[in-house]
């Protein structure tokens, strides 16, 4: 069993006589000062020593510590060799505390008393740590022997006042040392626990307005069982609000402040004024309003109101109109004490707050419906903070769409995404959920990251889910795993007859762009089309190879030009093709013109043509087939550049563009392209005459 650095903390307080001079705070006790007539002498100003200011920044501690952790945290104040309570929760509070410091005394500015040195308080610090609580002595009778060992952790801060850095480091090696043999003699009996980890603060006081010698230090670890800071502060309200934000960090507090308080003056019954009260509570209680609003409420986190080196969120007095506490959704509830108890604001809250009435707390808004976040009620003679559920209840009406994160936006795909829904829904597992080494839970967040990654939530922000029915099948085909080539032809014709559609210039349909006709030029909307249908096929096509085709058919029919990445109609494509582009593409097409005029031609004229001559002349019966089929031969057509020439040439034009020619295949000095083993012939001929040499000759008779 672990327990948290927190829950043991022991306080040294060094009561050496440089603690019984000045702290140079004075006393507020001359009333009549204010009304005093002119030449009257005021009295002398009384000044608080750096014992008192440091005990009552102790105290205040302490007091915020019990207020919101009545029995979980623990607290031991020591000083020299003497401990003024027990780990036993009968010696746990401010009371007992404040009877044994009036029992020791204050410290003395000329005292020579040896025992009260800080040495000798550190050392017990680390004795009483290794003194296991009640509920560690508890839990440590009850484990058996395989249960694991009580973790033992704990806290030391202690209020000193140290020389230089050569002191502070000596204060180090002490308590490390004393760490040390105390950790071997506990693990030799079983009346105390060995420390596993163990934090020491040490603060630096000074008088007010005193330069310090030595500076603030953050946290460092000297060894696994150490760690040690230092922090420099002045006595009197500067030690007081250092003591203040170090409790917020050791037992993780948060400040919240009730604004908008309404209360009665004091010299005016009739009248009314506002006021603030700074609480202090865990810090659980504003996680659930951070997340949801924190970046979007101008005002909600500022810093304290009271001086504290500590920021506050804001919540705005709310008058209830009931005061039946259990009718709130509440999700957490957490004990809270005021930072200035003795102010009359929090006075009057407390007083308010135990009299069994509760104070709603809304979020500062400048406009927009009231949110109510938390709640202020006392329960057993203790106040709570309770954080109520900010979402909507399920008892309330439906919220109305146009009340999303979007702001009034209306045309969101309810239908479309209620089918999604229901397309997604899980089901009970079986015994045995994996399949392929897979969860289904992960199985269905593949499918969910699948089908979500393009999916606009609004209608007007889509083109291609607004006509399903002339690009169906691709959105339902080019989500699954696997296709075939009849699913990958259905796409392809798809696509074709969108082609088609825009070759004709057919208008999209009124649901897509609205009957008003104030939408986009429908050139400009099959681009966005083309765009989005692009989009949508490319986030799916490394899916599957099959997925990459109808990518590849897709980029086929809407080529981008070389000076754009973005997909255009043919149209446009070529107004901005190249002039030298624009003479290959009539070669081409003038090409394709004599095949169509070739291949309706008759016998007799193909025959004329392949020959070129005269019809009577007799064809070779190779150039004849060539011709009944429809082939181009090597003749000229009319003088002209050969067919079959222009093709072959067009082509190997444009293959060069695409790749560059193998070495061996080009032209060496006029010899052809390179000869491949080149000296297989030599080494064939030079074995055969090889073999003939070694076979035997016949004899001759």
């Amino acid at each position: 069993m672990s327990f948290p650095t927190s829950h043991k903390t022991v306080i040294v307080l060094d009561r050496s006589p440089y603690f019984g001079q000045s702290s140079k705070q004075t006393v507020e006790y001359d009333t009549l000062l204010k009304c005093r007539s002119p030449g009257l002498i005021p009295a002398a100003p009384i000044y608080k020593s750096l014992w008192t200011s440091c005990v009552e920044s102790v105290i205040e501690y302490m007091r915020i510590v019990y207020d919101i952790f009545p029995t979980q945290k623990l607290i031991r104040v020591i000083t020299g060799i003497h401990s003024l309570n027990t780990w036993n929760p009968k010696d746990q509070g401010v009371q007992q505390l404040m009877l044994a410091l009036a029992r020791i005394g204050p410290a003395r500015a000329h005292s020579t008393d040896e025992e009260y040195d800080v040495m000798h308080g550190l050392n017990h610090a680390i004795e009483v740590l290794c003194e296991p609580s009640e509920m560690q002595h508890t839990l440590r009778t009850e484990l058996s022997d395989n249960t694991p060992t009580v973790i033992n952790r704990g806290r030391i801060i202690c209020l000193t006042a140290v020389k230089s850095e050569g002191h502070i480091r000596t204060l180090e090696g002490c308590i490390l040392d004393a760490l040390v043999q105390h950790n071997k003699l506990a693990a030799q009996t079983d009346t105390s626990l060995p420390i596993n980890h163990c934090e020491l603060i040490i603060i630096h006081v000074v008088p007010v307005g005193d330069e310090p010698k030595v500076f603030d230090r953050p946290r460092k670890d000297l060894s696994p069982l150490l760690s040690t800071e230092l922090q420099v502060a002045q006595a009197g309200r500067h030690l007081y609000f250092k003591l203040a934000s170090l409790v917020q960090l050791h037992f993780d507090l948060s400040s919240t402040t009730v604004t908008g308080i309404p209360m009665k003056e004091e010299q005016n019954s009739n009248s009314s004024a506002n006021y603030d009260v700074e609480l202090l509570h865990p810090a659980v209680a504003h996680e659930e309003l951070k997340r949801q609003t924190i970046g979007h409420v101008e005002g909600l986190i500022i810093p304290s109101k009271e001086g504290l080196p500590t920021e506050t969120v804001t919540l705005k007095w709310c008058t209830p109109k009931s005061s039946v506490v259990e009718l709130h959704h509440c999700t957490s509830c957490h004990r809270i004490t005021p930072v200035d108890v003795n102010s009359r604001p929090s006075s009057c809250l407390t007083n308010f707050l135990l009299g069994g009435r509760a104070v709603m707390l809304e979020q500062p808004r400048k406009s927009g419906t009231k949110v109510i976040s938390h709640m202020l009620a006392s329960h057993g003679g203790e106040i709570f903070i309770h954080t109520l559920s900010i979402s909507r209840s399920i008892l309330e009406d439906p919220p109305s769409i146009s009340e999303g994160s979007g702001g009034r936006v209306t045309d969101y795909r309810i239908t479309d995404f209620g089918e999604f829904m229901k397309e997604n829904r899980l089901a009970p597992i079986s015994a045995n959920p994996l399949i392929d080494d897979v969860l289904p839970i992960e199985r269905a967040k593949k499918r969910l990251e699948k089908l979500t990654r393009y999916w606009p939530m609004v209608i007007s922000d889509t083109l291609i889910f607004n006509m399903r029915t002339q690009i169906e099948p691709i959105p339902t085909l080019i989500m699954k795993e696997k296709l075939d080539e009849d699913e990958v032809m259905e796409c392809r014709n798809t696509i074709f007859n969108i082609v088609g559609m825009e070759s004709r210039n057919e208008a999209f349909p009124t649901t897509v762009v609205g009957s008003r006709g104030k939408g986009p030029k429908r050139e400009e909307q099959y681009r966005q089309f083309w765009n989005e249908l692009e989009t949508l096929i490319r986030l799916h096509s490394e899916t599957s190879p099959m997925h990459g085709k109808i990518l590849e058919c897709l980029l086929e029919c809407k080529k981008p030009s070389e000076d754009s990445k973005t997909i255009m109609s043919p149209k446009r494509a070529s107004e901005k093709a190249a002039p030298k582009e624009k003479i290959e593409v009539t070669e081409v097409e003038q090409t394709w013109k004599e095949l169509d005029k070739f291949q309706k031609m008759t016998e007799r004229e193909k025959l004329e043509m392949n020959t070129g001559g005269d019809s009577k002349t007799e064809a070779p019966p190779s150039k004849l087939k060539k011709a009944n089929s429809g082939e181009p031969t090597s003749k000229t057509l009319g003088g002209a550049t050969n067919l079959f020439a222009m093709w072959t040439s067009q082509l190997n034009e444009t293959q060069s563009k695409i790749h560059e020619e193998f070495a061996g295949r080009v032209e060496h000095e006029g010899t052809g392209p390179a000869e491949l083993y080149a000296h297989l012939k030599e080494e064939n001929q030079a074995e055969t005459s090889e073999n003939t040499q070694s076979k035997p000759q016949p004899n001759k008779r």
